[in-house]
């Protein structure tokens, strides 16, 4: 099979590779193919198939001499709540995500290359409109963010204990989003001078928009106690595979494993920080429902625009890992990771250009802008995985794994939306080979129910199941 046909077999399926998914640690997925995921996600000191351009692309060198060619699919199963004290509780919709994933690698003498397509990770919720979550407005609220790669790795075997690889990854975004706020929440975003009793703990609001919303306010059209009763942003669309907002960009990754002795393997990788254009969508609708004097009482005003979610940025990732090889039939994996969340979600910032022409109400809108921050200020998270795998036959091999990280997102900016707040998981998985050729993969992974309060006072909770398939050819 020609390289060339390969690279567009894999852009095909690029194309319908979501990406979209509420992922494990963070907004990661807690593991790379189902070799790593049913070993608790540790992947870098061992041949893990072509997922390795996900991992440590060093190990890409380790598989044997020839070509191999692996097709698999994930689904990502989480089940995610949203409470609060004298309201219903809000159950997610959003719990099933599928994700495919294609790899093809040829290794010939010292060299390793080939091409890929995977699911980075992401998160994604969906409420109803008659949840607590719709803030009064009887809206829909949902989430989706995904982010996925088109990989070109290159490994080189230096002698027969070294190997360094590394890979350029075309990286991909999209985005829907579907957040409403109470009209309090919103106003404690506005600036001190419209709003002196204003906090901005969660985040601020600035632009010409908001100064046409202060001048309504002052010139006494809206209520001067309660002048707004929700607000809603809305960018989203129905496509299973892309959000509304889209985005693309740039980010490499760098590798090296050891073979210390025949049994014992180390490896370490550095996955740097992306460089994507900011989110960008037309045809999204800013809308405020406000109390109106004079009789008119509460008005939904809809602004339609362009929206931008400013410097989305995947984070640098960087980790070590061992295998052991304890007898002929076990071996053992140990990977340590840290992923520096804190650097790229301290804020969420989202620029809305209104239209020029406006109808009804939101005429006095037109051309305004509106700049909202809400405030993230995630934290970096460590992340340890621990697994092994023991062939139980000639054909078959069987794995287990935990993977143990913290949670990187602080109490005070969780929001239902975005609960990427599950900390620990199990899996177990197994391999078969019918042949020489030909074999499958499979793991199933669970996450335990995780409870976290917000600084509004929602509690989220959030469990998850997965798994993931896959079928490989080796010619």
């Amino acid at each position: 099979m020609k390289l060339k046909t390969l690279v567009g077999a894999l852009a095909i399926a690029g194309i319908a590779a979501p990406g979209l998914a509420l992922a494990t640690n963070g907004m990661n997925m807690e593991g790379y193919g189902p070799v790593a995921t049913g070993m608790g996600g540790a992947s870098y000191a061992y041949d893990n198939g072509t997922a390795a351009m996900m991992n440590n692309p060093a190990t890409l060198g380790l598989m044997a001499d020839g070509s191999r060619l692996d097709v698999a699919v994930g689904m990502l199963g989480p089940d995610v709540n949203a409470k609060m004290n004298g309201m219903p509780d809000a159950k997610s919709g959003g719990d099933a995500y599928y994700m495919p994933a294609v790899g093809f690698i040829k290794k010939q003498g010292q060299f390793s290359y080939g091409v890929g397509v995977f699911a980075q990770g992401g998160m994604g919720t969906e409420y109803s409109g008659n949840s607590l979550m719709s803030a009064g407005s009887g809206r829909a609220t949902r989430s989706e963010v995904g982010v996925g790669r088109a990989l070109i790795p290159l490994t080189y075997t230096v002698n027969p204990d070294l190997t360094i690889g590394g890979s350029v990854d075309l990286v991909w975004a999209g985005m829907d989003l579907q957040m409403a706020m109470s009209g309090g929440q919103f106003m404690d975003m506005m600036p001190k001078t419209m709003n002196p009793r204003a906090t901005n703990s969660g985040g601020t609001v600035s632009g010409s928009m908001v100064n046409a919303f202060g001048g309504m306010l002052q010139a006494g059209q809206l209520n001067a106690a309660n002048p707004v009763g929700w607000g809603y942003f809305d960018f989203s669309n129905n496509n299973d595979f892309s959000g509304k907002a889209h985005a693309t960009g740039y980010a490499g990754k760098l590798g090296v494993v050891y073979k210390v002795n025949p049994k014992f393997t180390v490896g370490a990788t550095y996955h740097s920080k992306t460089n994507l254009s900011d989110l960008e969508a037309s045809g999204a609708t800013v809308s405020f429902n406000v109390n109106m004097n004079g009789g008119f009482g509460n008005q939904t005003i809809p602004v339609v625009g362009k929206i931008a979610v400013r410097d989305f940025q995947w984070p640098e990732t960087y980790g070590f890992g061992m295998s052991f090889q304890a007898t002929d039939d076990l071996m053992i994996a140990a990977d340590y990771k840290r992923i520096g969340w804190e650097k790229v979600m301290k804020n969420m910032t989202m620029t809305f250009t209104a239209d020029t022409v406006q109808s009804g109400m939101a005429a006095g809108f037109g051309g305004t802008q509106l700049n909202a921050t809400l405030y993230q200020n995630w934290k970096d998270q460590d992340v340890f995985l621990l697994g092994a795998s023991y062939k139980a036959t000639q054909q078959l091999t069987l794995r287990g794994g935990v993977n143990i990280a913290n949670n990187p997102i602080p109490d005070s900016y969780l929001n239902a939306l975005f609960p990427a707040i599950v900390k620990n998981h199990v899996s177990v998985g197994a391999g078969y080979a019918f042949n020489k050729v030909s074999s499958v993969d499979g793991s199933f992974t669970y996450a335990p129910e995780v409870s976290q309060a917000s600084g509004s006072g929602v509690t989220s909770t959030h469990s998850q199941t997965s798994y993931q398939l896959m079928y490989s050819h080796r010619f």
